[in-house]
């Protein structure tokens, strides 16, 4: 079975939870406060412009060769601190520099603590479509911070709740409607954190039965069709404002709702269900454009195989299924 190691506890605490090295590195959002970044003392840091526009190979070789002139070695750590995009990035430099070194992620969002930090899943976007280029493989060790919470701007906060909800859709556990309520109207952070654990360890239990993508950890991809090719399409037509990745996540599991009741695969009322409890969390349900000029994207999805696009589907709250379509 795939070795996923998570841990939570406070920021002070993390340097403490590191695996042993002799070496250590840091990357980090150059967002993150900076008394963040500093908690691991006199250890060399590199920011980074952590978005959409610079997760290419160039911030990937910017890394390695920040890496090389520090004199990181075989057995050096990186630890990447900040968002999904971050944790791709340095995740990534880390597969590639000196042929793999270990690496963990300290998530400071919440998109990244219930998602993108854990997995492994590192990688780039090429020609504005999503992580065309990339790696799997596990780091070390997933540290987990609530308390960074607290710092995020709103709108961050409700990326990240789209992707909680994701995970409570496919397993829910009654966490699916607890979720909904903390993140209604102003966020209830304390009732949040259980929730962010309980949906990192559905994660991890998915990934750890199938690291590599080829049969349930599709599942993880719901919504994730039509957020793919609604991000390619903003950037395509340099919308001034575009949707977060969360934001477009739940605009594809509404559309995902609706595909599934369309074929008999769940009662109908799902995505009006999930309209609603979407719209109390701050979250949109719209695609931003003509449906038909998203399909240059959905045909280069990458869960596409033979032709065929591996699609999930909803048949109700905690109960998803894979279909080839």
């Amino acid at each position: 079975m795939t070795r996923i190691k998570i841990k939570s506890g406070s920021l002070s605490g993390a340097k403490r939870a590191l695996p042993r090295h002799r070496d250590m590195f840091i990357v980090y959002d150059r967002n993150v406060v900076l008394h963040e970044a500093k908690a691991f003392g006199k250890s060399p840091a590199m920011a980074i412009d952590a978005d959409e526009e610079h997760k290419t190979m160039d911030t990937v070789m910017a890394i390695c060769r920040w890496l090389m002139s520090m004199g990181a070695g075989r057995d050096s750590l990186l630890v990447a601190m900040g968002g999904g995009v971050t944790t791709d990035l340095a995740g990534f430099a880390a597969c590639i520099y000196k042929r793999g070194i270990r690496y963990v992620n300290i998530p400071t969002t919440l998109l990244s603590m219930v998602d993108a930090g854990i997995g492994g899943k590192t990688g780039v976007n090429v020609d504005s479509y999503k992580n065309m280029v990339g790696i799997i493989r596990q780091p070390e060790l997933t540290y987990i911070c609530p308390e960074t919470l607290s710092s995020l701007p709103a709108r961050e906060l409700r990326s990240g709740a789209a992707e909680l909800l994701k995970t409570f859709i496919i397993k829910d556990d009654g966490n699916y409607q607890k979720a909904v309520e903390a993140l209604s109207g102003t966020p209830d952070l304390t009732a949040l954190a259980p929730l962010v654990k309980a949906a990192a360890e559905v994660k991890a239990a998915i990934v750890r039965r199938d690291e590599f993508e080829t049969g349930k950890r599709r599942l993880l991809n719901l919504g994730h069709t039509y957020a793919h090719a609604i991000e390619w399409w903003e950037h395509s037509h340099g919308v001034a404002d575009p949707c977060t990745h969360g934001e477009a996540v739940a605009i594809g599991i509404v559309k995902a709702a609706e595909e599934s009741e369309k074929r008999g695969i769940c009662p109908a009322g799902l995505a009006a269900k999930f309209r609603a409890d979407f719209a109390l969390c701050g979250l949109p349900t719209e695609i931003p454009c003509p449906e038909e000029e998203l399909l240059p994207a959905i045909r280069q999805d990458k869960k596409a195989e033979e032709g065929k696009l591996n699609f999930v589907f909803i048949r109700r709250v905690g109960d998803v299924v894979i279909k080839r379509i």
